[in-house]
């Protein structure tokens, strides 16, 4: 089973990359659930998004802390609230912005930053495809699904008048992460 952990603040829009990694998964013939949790402030509080991606049948929604394998996060806040869930030596890329490891974090995990939010922002054009620029950084570096299966299930969730766009934040999502992997 691959456990992965997307952290943010509500409002932010993690969660449609946690549906297309079940639903991608769900393609290939496996199973792939999602399951989010908020803080009580919904816009602006922690918010976390465990994906499970397995080959049999997943009897339990949430990831399991300690064992999960890679995080990524774009809220300071969220990071410090979740980070422990991620196994010792994991991998855990954060938004440098806005996330803060310290020394001690980054003895304890593989720590990579990549600007998520900046990048959807500014060269993407549209904030709100972080969360596809977020999918991608998480495909290039596990690797869970086929890349090509991921990314038409990633077209096929979104709205055709933002196809293009996402398009570009998947394509950089993968730069941005084989760059970031090959330092």
């Amino acid at each position: 089973m691959i456990q992965i952990r997307f952290t943010g603040v509500g409002g932010q829009g993690v969660l449609l990359a946690g549906e297309i990694f079940g639903a991608a998964k769900i393609k290939a013939g496996g199973y792939g659930v999602k399951a989010a949790t908020y803080t009580s402030q919904v816009r602006g509080g922690a918010t976390v998004v465990d994906i499970l991606l397995d080959d049999e049948e997943i009897l339990y929604p949430y990831a399991n802390d300690g064992e999960i394998e890679f995080m990524l996060s774009t809220a300071n806040i969220s990071y410090q609230q979740f980070k422990n869930g991620v196994k010792l030596g994991g991998t855990i890329v954060v938004d440098p912005n806005l996330v803060h490891p310290s020394d001690e974090d980054r003895t304890k995990w593989k720590i990579y930053e990549i600007p998520v939010i900046t990048i959807a922002k500014e060269e993407v054009g549209n904030v709100i495809t972080q969360s596809v620029v977020a999918l991608a950084v998480t495909q290039t570096f596990l690797n869970p699904l086929d890349r090509d299966l991921l990314f038409q299930t990633m077209i096929s969730k979104v709205p055709a008048k933002v196809r293009d766009v996402n398009k570009k934040a998947f394509e950089l999502g993968e730069k941005y992460a084989r760059d970031a992997m090959s330092k």
